[in-house]
């Protein structure tokens, strides 16, 4: 039982005993990145450490990396009191976001717009919270994977239709698409987060916040390959593996011959059981014919956040993919 850290211990020891040094340790899953770092540790084996990773994990400790390497971010405070809380509010004004400093998926992040809402939230302990403005724009993520040099030797970026936050509390169908041509300041942020994090062997997941002016804001990093399905979409939008290519990173094995390129939009549509949509499976099926990529029930895990069902569509076009990403999802 890898949630007993005891039982993770000896069994490492015993795989050290029985095989010589662990080289690395790596999960690809946010909830068992403290583990990892926690038996780096006491193994003595490369990679993020407790406290570094501590930093990189926390709202908190996020802000102030992305501060020190001029990435504009949202600010916000660690919760300390209901006065403190009321305080910020006064200052910055509804709506605001509270949400665990370390936390993953949207879970207790909750969106106040009025008093009585606010006080429904502060009626609970919120031990180990921030609290930040609420930031209207469309959320982009700069994803990829570095190597052990911290050079970026795969990137991408993923448009999506809202974020996290309303898809998991108000249930909304989500979809989500890579974009072909990476904007030139997302990818100078990108590139500038992921040094200032050190990030080496390992993927990345950014998000940021696009405004309605064209620049962005950095809302959180995840040293982790982005969620569900979306390895499987870089892949698809390139005609690669990123797996064989994150395996030569962590081996050293040379990279030529991995060079890649953005052929399609891969775009990715969910829906939730008990909504009536216009279009049943079998109409869907024959309209896309070869775009249509992948449909499956999502594991439970993931559906509070990804729908009950999903689609995954390809296409060079942009227009047409979104277009066909309206179709799953018109109800």
């Amino acid at each position: 039982n890898v949630d007993d850290y005891e039982q993770a211990y000896r069994a490492l020891a015993y795989f050290t005993w029985r095989h010589g040094r662990i080289d690395r340790i790596d999960s690809h899953n946010e909830h068992w990145l403290g583990l990892e770092a926690r038996l780096r540790e006491d193994f003595n084996i490369p990679g993020p450490r407790p406290a570094e990773m501590n930093q990189r994990r926390t709202k908190s400790g996020m802000a102030h990396l992305f501060r020190s390497a001029g990435v504009p971010h949202i600010e916000g405070e660690r919760v300390t009191s209901p006065e403190q809380v009321c305080a910020f509010v006064r200052a910055h004004g509804f709506p605001v976001v509270l949400k665990p400093d370390l936390g993953v998926g949207a879970a207790r992040t909750y969106k106040v717009s009025k008093d009585a809402e606010l006080d429904a939230v502060l009626s609970a302990p919120l031990r180990d919270f921030i609290v930040q403005p609420f930031i209207a724009g469309n959320i982009v993520s700069y994803d990829g994977l570095a190597d052990g040099s911290g050079r970026i030797v795969f990137e991408t970026a993923h448009g999506y239709s809202a974020g996290i936050m309303e898809v998991v509390n108000e249930q909304r169908d989500v979809s989500y698409w890579n974009l072909r041509e990476i904007p030139g300041e997302l990818v100078r942020l990108g590139r500038r987060t992921v040094e200032a994090f050190d990030i080496r062997e390992r993927f990345f997941h950014i998000e940021f916040f696009e405004l309605p002016d064209g620049s962005y804001r950095a809302l959180e990093v995840n040293i982790r390959p982005p969620g569900g399905f979306t390895t499987d979409m870089m892949n698809y939008s390139a005609d690669v593996d990123v797996y064989r290519l994150w395996a030569a990173v962590l081996t050293g094995d040379p990279l030529h011959g991995l060079a890649y390129e953005r052929k399609y939009h891969v775009g990715y549509a969910s829906r939730r059981w008990g909504r009536r949509y216009r279009r049943s499976h079998p109409e869907l099926v024959e309209m896309l014919g070869n775009r249509l990529l992948v449909h499956r029930e999502m594991p439970r895990a993931f559906a509070g956040a990804m729908g009950d069902e999903m689609y995954l569509i390809r296409d060079p076009d942009e227009r047409r993919m979104q277009q066909a990403l309206a179709e799953i999802q018109m109800t």
